[in-house]
């Protein structure tokens, strides 16, 4: 797990190391244990390393392979990469390391671009041919791993987050109106490639670009998921163990990978005690368990400690049980902000923050529960959107999910950012692409695809790599996504969701983890908009900087502050944060 950045020019000249110093800097927080740069030619690399996997110097980046003229930079981990190497060494090639960065280089030797097809793992990264002067840029399938680049005049440049894009100078830092419609409209989801800013774009999940040295580009979608059932039919029993051994093979196989401790990001609920009891049904010991809890509000619990209690005194675990005053939240709030690559909205980023501080003196890696509700139908719309029989897919979907209307969107935003419905178009499209058998199959697919990728598992990336912890999420394994939306979706939505989790779970972790309400990771200082949170945002929509920018509708804005407590999202979110989160964040990280 690490950052990574580069530039390649298209235009004759050098590339500009004192940008590639920039980034790297910018980087440092995701990669604490060495940083490397290396140039050739019309390309440089830059590279910040979190050492998991072959501790050794030998593999640090970025990594250099003369014999084949191969150089890489690569942020994640090779899950398989084990019994790839031996594949890979059954073919003749030799290799001076023994982690999985090292893999990748002889895979895309051996198979060229369709090396990543064999890849089982989160990954994004760079390989740079020195013969053919040839950059190849790839993302893993659900997009766990960030990739954000920016062309300019006469050069790409790329890298793990905004921020570095930002620190290397030269970006077109004016909002995108498409996106911004897709911020306001999809709870901060903005669907790659675009991001909030005009000057930098992302590449999509499953994807691969390759840019030869004349500036030609040529992108490859190289995973696409379906939604359909097997021609075989199954039964409800064989369903169950079928994801229940998919699901311990994705952690068993996430735990093995790593040469130094993997702990769980305990939270109460049931995805995250059933990371915990599978581990231990494997035969892990001595596991390393961490949770977080705020102070409570008169309305609601500030943690779940009760719940995680019980899974810890089941499972005998080594458990770190971390209390944070509400006042430490909006104090550290700015700090979060300033880690986003780009404005989220979810209100347990903060938490995540500050929980991976604490884990990060602990442990380097960590499994977490993110995707079990996107992927095995866990939340309270998806019901509600397959009882909507009424109007074209988009309507179906938008009617309980969208956070604004087209038309209340128009009335947020000044003229000069006032468009098209794109959303609806965007999510129009995403819907109808074929293999899926029902809406809600096309509904979950979409979540899994596209909107879990830039709201729950960036938020996971970016809060822990701001402590150099790296977050791993077996619930997106590949293989156990594929299963899944195979499987009749209304196995999934039994019981009030994930009910094939809870079947596996029966008997390994206590019931009451089981049969207690859906719960949401519970930030209560920032769920009332009252008090010194609501002063926080009013002074950010009422600052000088926010009004000179001319991009919200005062008169909106003031509505929202007249009944801060009011005015929410079909799915329970503030509007008024959404708002003051989005200004904030780019007076944080853009002004």
């Amino acid at each position: 797990m690490c950052g990574i950045c580069g530039e390649l020019r298209i235009d004759g000249s050098a590339p500009n190391l004192d940008a590639i110093t920039r980034m790297n800097r910018a980087l440092e927080r995701r990669g604490p244990d060495h940083g490397g740069s290396y140039s050739d030619g019309p390309l440089a690399f830059g590279h910040r390393r979190l050492a998991i996997i072959d501790l050794s110097e030998r593999a640090n980046q970025p990594l250099i392979d003369n014999e084949l003229g191969l150089a890489l930079v690569f942020n994640g981990t090779i899950y398989n990469y084990r019994e790839l190497r031996a594949d890979l060494q059954a073919m003749g090639y030799h290799f001076f390391s023994d982690g999985d960065s090292e893999v990748i280089i002889k895979a895309y030797a051996a198979w060229g671009e369709r090396c990543v097809e064999r890849f089982a793992g989160m990954f994004a990264f760079a390989i740079w041919e020195m013969r053919a002067k040839r950059l190849f840029l790839a993302r893993d399938r659900l997009g766990i791993k960030p990739l954000y680049y920016s062309e300019q005049q006469g050069c790409l440049r790329f890298a793990s987050n905004t921020q570095a894009l930002l620190a290397s100078g030269g970006i077109d830092k004016s909002i995108d109106p498409v996106a911004l419609h897709h911020q306001f409209t999809l709870h901060a989801v903005i669907p790659a490639p675009r991001t909030i800013l005009n000057g930098i774009r992302k590449l999509s999940p499953a994807t691969t670009l390759t840019i030869e040295s004349n500036g030609r580009q040529q992108e490859r979608t190289y995973w696409h998921l379906a939604a359909q059932r097997p021609e075989q039919e199954m039964s409800e029993d064989e369903w169950v163990e079928a994801v229940h051994d998919s699901l311990r093979q994705s952690v068993e196989r996430r735990r093995l990978a790593a040469d130094v401790p993997v702990g769980v990001l305990l939270s109460g609920g049931l995805d995250s005690s059933l990371l915990v009891g599978l581990m231990a049904e494997s035969g892990v010991e001595n596991l390393l368990t961490f949770s977080v809890g705020f102070e409570d509000q008169p309305e609601e619990k500030g943690s779940e400690f009760e719940y995680s209690d019980l899974v810890v005194e089941r499972f005998n675990t080594h458990h770190h049980k971390y209390e944070i005053p509400n006042g430490e939240v909006l104090k550290r709030l700015p700090e979060a902000v300033s880690c986003m690559a780009e404005p989220m909205v979810g209100q347990d980023a903060v938490a995540f923050y500050l929980l991976s501080e604490k884990v990060s003196q602990e442990v380097k890696v960590v499994q977490s529960g993110q995707g079990a509700d996107e992927v095995f139908g866990g939340y309270f719309w998806y019901p509600r959107m397959r009882d909507e029989i009424v109007g074209e897919p988009v309507d179906r979907f938008r009617r309980h999910y969208f956070d604004r209307d087209h038309d209340e969107f128009l009335e947020s935003v000044t003229a000069a950012y006032r468009g098209e419905d794109y959303t609806a178009e965007r999510v129009a499209g995403l819907l109808s692409r074929p293999m899926a058998d029902s809406f809600i199959d096309q509904v979950l697919r979409m979540d899994v695809t596209t909107l879990i990728v830039d709201d729950p598992v960036k938020r996971v990336d970016n809060m822990t790599m701001a402590w150099g912890l790296e977050a791993r999420v077996p619930f997106l394994d590949h293989d156990l996504v594929e299963l899944a939306m195979a499987m009749p979706p209304e196995m999934r939505l039994k019981e009030g969701g994930k009910y094939p989790l809870k079947r596996i779970a029966r008997g390994l972790i206590p019931d009451a983890v089981i049969d207690r309400p859906k719960g949401y990771f519970p930030v209560p200082a920032l769920k009332f908009v009252r008090g010194e949170f609501l002063d926080f945002m009013r002074d950010i929509l009422d600052s000088q900087a926010c009004r000179e920018r001319e991009l919200f509708n005062r008169s909106y804005v003031e509505r929202l502050l007249a009944e801060p407590e009011t005015h929410h999202t079909r799915i329970l979110g503030s509007k008024l944060w959404h708002m003051a989160l989005l200004e904030f964040w780019l007076q944080t990280n853009v002004d």
